[in-house]
């Protein structure tokens, strides 16, 4: 094999080791051996429920007020950016006892071999949630869902426990409504299961929170008539690592 050659399968191989973690995604190992990033708890009477995307002033204290109202507790996955321009608002989440967490700086996929930006970002934005926010993360969740390898190692290297989720609403749609986000989670709110909502519409369809705001109540009441309690991943017996734990799957 001439240098050619040899540089475009060192390449090949730099990127499949990049994308390798993105597997994670596939239903086979997220119910196998990728259970708790895929955020499958060990409590079977609990209900992790988890926001992406905020905080957002135009739709997250909508949210908190059905929240308090419901008396349930959940997990903000912040970006940076919003948070930076939101920061009272940051705050606001763990003074109304819900818990915060790493989302990334930017909401972008991250295809490409980049660790060095991507320990910069991430401890970027785990800082400011710290700082901000007034609590220290332990929770990363990737934009789209999608684990490549820089990003895997960076939050391991900065003890944030990946987890992504087994249930979702599809929320973001412009076509999606209460009893639509309600109906596409249903089957999937079971005991163990981590529910992934938006609490912003910065990176989906315009005012696509609303449906989430109006899904919230029947995700509740699902959840008492099964005796099921709904909280943040902190009460979810997924137990966080820090930086000795095993490298993500």
């Amino acid at each position: 094999m001439n240098r050619v050659g040899r540089a475009l399968t060192l390449a090949a191989s730099v990127e499949f080791l990049h994308l390798a973690p993105a597997a994670v995604r596939l239903p086979v190992l997220r119910r196998t051996v990728a259970r708790r990033t895929a955020g499958y708890g060990a409590d079977p009477g609990h209900i992790a429920l988890t926001f992406d995307d905020g905080p957002d002033p135009r739709s997250t204290p909508y949210i908190l007020d059905v929240l308090d109202e419901l008396g349930a507790r959940a997990t903000f996955f912040l970006l940076g950016t919003m948070l930076e321009r939101a920061p009272a608002l940051g705050r606001e989440l763990v003074v109304r006892g819900h818990e915060v967490a790493v989302h990334g700086w930017y909401h972008r996929q991250q295809w490409r071999p980049a660790p060095t930006r991507d320990l910069r970002e991430l401890r970027r934005a785990a800082e400011a949630v710290t700082d901000l926010c007034g609590a220290r993360p332990v929770w990363y969740r990737p934009p789209y869902g999608v684990l490549t390898a820089g990003p895997a190692l960076a939050a391991r290297r900065l003890g944030l426990r990946t987890v992504l989720w087994t249930a979702w609403g599809r929320d973001w749609t412009a076509e999606a409504t209460g009893d639509s986000v309600y109906a596409t989670a249903r089957p999937g709110l079971t005991g163990g299961a981590t529910l992934l909502l938006h609490d912003s519409d910065c990176t989906c369809a315009p005012d696509s929170w609303r449906a989430t705001l109006a899904a919230l109540p029947f995700i509740a009441a699902h959840c008492r008539t099964r005796a099921l309690t709904l909280g943040p991943l902190r009460d979810h017996a997924v137990p966080p690592s820090g930086p000795a734990a095993p490298t993500p799957p």
